[in-house]
C-alpha cells in the first residue's frame, strides 16, 4: 500500500513548522511532553492546517484564513501587563479574584496567590508542571478528537498557563477572573487546567486584553468536576482584532455535577470557540450557552460536542446569533448519546438575527442516540428583525435605531439571563448595546 503524498504547504503552514525548529529547545517539557509536540506537530505537517473539507471546520476553513503565522510572543514585563489589565478591564467594578497569564506566561506577582490560598485554591504554573511527571497528562486530554488540528496546534507550541485546583467542599467566595494578556506581538498558545474537588463550587471569568497582532491567540480550558462539584464559566472573547481566536473547552462532569458555561463572542475577524462535554458520572448536568455578535466580514464560529457516555445525565444548549453587514455565523452542535446511556434528557436549541442581506448563518444541530430511552430534541431558526413589532415601537415614538436596538437587545438577552449569572448579566448587556452602537 503506498503511502499518501506529502501535502503542498501553505506560507502559514510553512511558518508554523520554521517556528517549531526554531522555538522548540526553549519550550518546557519532560523527554515524554517533547515526544507529544512532536507528535502534535507532525499532525500539522501530515494533514495541514484545519480546512473546509474536515466536517467539523467545514464552515471556518482556518488554512484558508491563515495566511501567514507569527512567532511566538517573548516574555513580557509584569508592570506592563498590570497597565493593560486595568486600562481593558472586561468586567469593570465586580468584586473578584484575579489570575494573569501574560505573553504564554503565568505571573505570580499580578495573580491573588494568598488570597485564593485562604479560600482552599491552588495555583500551579503550568510550565514547572510540563517538566514533572504530570506533565503528559496536561497536554493528552481525553476526549477531544485528539486529531482535532486547533488542540493539535496548542500542544506543539504551548508555552504555558495555570493549574487552578479547588479543595473537596470548598465553595469559593468571589468570581476567579483568569485574564490572559498580551503585551506584544506574537502568537500565544496557551493551557489552563480548573480541577474542582468533590463537592467544590467555583464562579469563572475568561478573558482576553491586548492585541497579538498577527500571531494567533490558542487558549484550551480543560476543566476536571470531581463528584458533586459546580462550575460557572463565563468566556468574554471581545476586541477587535484580525488575528485568528481560537477556543477550546474539554469539560469532564463526574457524577452529580453542575456545569453552566456562556462563550460571548464580539469584535474578532476569525473566532473559533469549541467545547467537547464528556459526562463521566451519573445524575450530572451541564447547561451550555452561546451569544455571538459579529458585523463586517468576520466570521464567529460556535461549535460544541456532548458526549453522554453515562445515564442519567441532562443536557441544555442554548445559542443565539446576531450578524451584520457581510459578516458569517457558524452554530456546529451535537449530542452523542451511547447505547448504555439510558434516561438521557438533551435539548438543544439555535437561533440567528440577521440584520443585513448579506450576513449568513450556518446552522448544524445534531444528534447522534443509539439509547431508547431518552428524551433529545434539536431546533435551529434564522430571520430578520420582526417588522410587526419594530412597527408597534416605532408608534410609540421610539426612535428606529433604538427601537432596533431594543429588539436585538431583548433578543440576545434571552440566553444571558437563562445563564442565570447575575453580577456579570449588566457587563455583558452593556457590551451589547456597545456593539450595536457601531453597527
Amino acid at each position: 500500500m503506498n503511502a499518501s503524498a506529502p501535502i503542498k504547504h501553505t506560507q502559514a503552514e510553512s511558518d508554523l513548522l520554521e517556528r517549531f525548529d526554531s522555538a522548540k529547545d526553549g519550550l518546557a517539557g519532560s523527554v515524554a511532553v517533547k515526544a507529544l509536540r512532536e507528535a502534535a506537530l507532525g499532525q500539522i505537517r501530515d494533514r495541514g492546517l484545519p480546512h473546509r473539507r474536515v466536517e467539523e471546520y467545514k464552515y471556518s476553513d482556518l488554512r484558508a484564513y491563515m495566511k501567514s503565522a507569527a512567532s511566538l510572543a517573548g516574555a513580557t514585563d509584569a508592570a506592563i501587563a498590570s497597565k493593560l489589565i486595568e486600562t481593558q478591564d472586561g468586567f469593570g467594578d465586580l468584586d473578584r479574584y484575579r489570575i494573569v497569564v501574560a505573553n504564554g506566561s503565568y505571573l505570580a506577582e499580578l495573580s491573588d496567590v494568598e488570597a485564593l490560598a485562604g479560600e482552599g485554591v491552588t495555583l500551579t504554573n503550568v510550565a514547572d508542571a510540563l517538566a514533572g511527571e504530570t506533565g503528559t497528562q496536561l497536554i493528552a486530554s481525553p476526549k477531544t478528537g485528539p486529531s482535532d488540528g486547533v488542540v493539535a496546534l496548542n500542544t506543539a507550541f504551548l508555552q504555558g498557563g495555570v493549574v487552578m485546583t479547588v479543595a473537596a467542599g470548598v465553595e469559593v467566595s468571589k468570581p476567579v477572573e483568569l485574564v490572559q494578556v498580551a503585551t506584544s506581538t506574537g502568537a500565544q498558545a496557551v493551557r489552563n487546567r480548573i480541577e474542582l474537588g468533590e463537592g467544590a463550587k467555583l464562579r469563572l471569568l475568561e478573558t482576553f486584553v491586548g492585541d497579538t497582532g498577527e500571531g494567533e491567540l490558542n487558549t484550551v480550558f480543560d476543566y476536571d468536576l470531581a463528584d458533586k462539584a459546580a462550575l460557572a464559566a463565563t468566556r468574554l472573547i471581545v476586541g477587535k482584532t484580525d488575528a485568528a481566536q481560537l477556543f477550546t473547552t474539554i469539560a469532564t462532569l463526574g457524577a452529580e455535577t453542575e456545569l453552566k458555561s456562556l462563550g460571548f463572542i464580539a469584535g474578532p475577524q476569525f473566532t473559533r470557540n469549541q467545547q467537547f462535554i464528556n459526562f463521566t458520572g451519573e445524575n450530572s448536568e451541564a447547561k451550555i450557552y452561546g451569544v455571538t455578535m459579529a458585523g463586517g466580514k468576520s466570521l464567529a464560529d460556535q461549535t460544541l460536542i456532548v458526549d453522554h457516555a453515562v445515564p442519567h445525565c441532562n443536557s441544555r444548549e442554548f445559542f443565539k446569533t446576531v450578524l451584520d453587514g457581510e459578516a458569517r455565523g457558524v452554530y456546529q452542535g451535537r449530542i452523542n448519546v451511547a447505547q448504555h446511556a439510558q434516561k438521557t434528557d438533551g435539548e438543544m436549541m439555535t437561533q440567528a438575527l440577521l440584520l443585513s442581506e448579506d450576513a449568513e448563518m450556518a446552522n448544524k444541530p445534531e444528534l447522534e442516540i443509539f439509547a431508547d430511552d431518552v428524551l433529545c430534541a434539536h431546533g435551529a431558526t434564522s430571520g430578520q428583525i420582526d417588522e410587526d413589532l419594530l412597527f408597534y415601537l416605532r408608534a410609540r415614538g421610539i426612535p428606529e435605531d433604538e427601537a432596533k436596538t431594543l429588539l436585538v437587545l431583548a433578543f440576545l438577552s434571552e440566553a444571558i439571563e437563562e445563564y442565570g449569572e447575575d453580577d456579570v448579566t449588566e457587563g455583558l448587556e452593556a457590551r451589547v448595546r456597545d456593539w450595536l452602537a457601531n453597527h
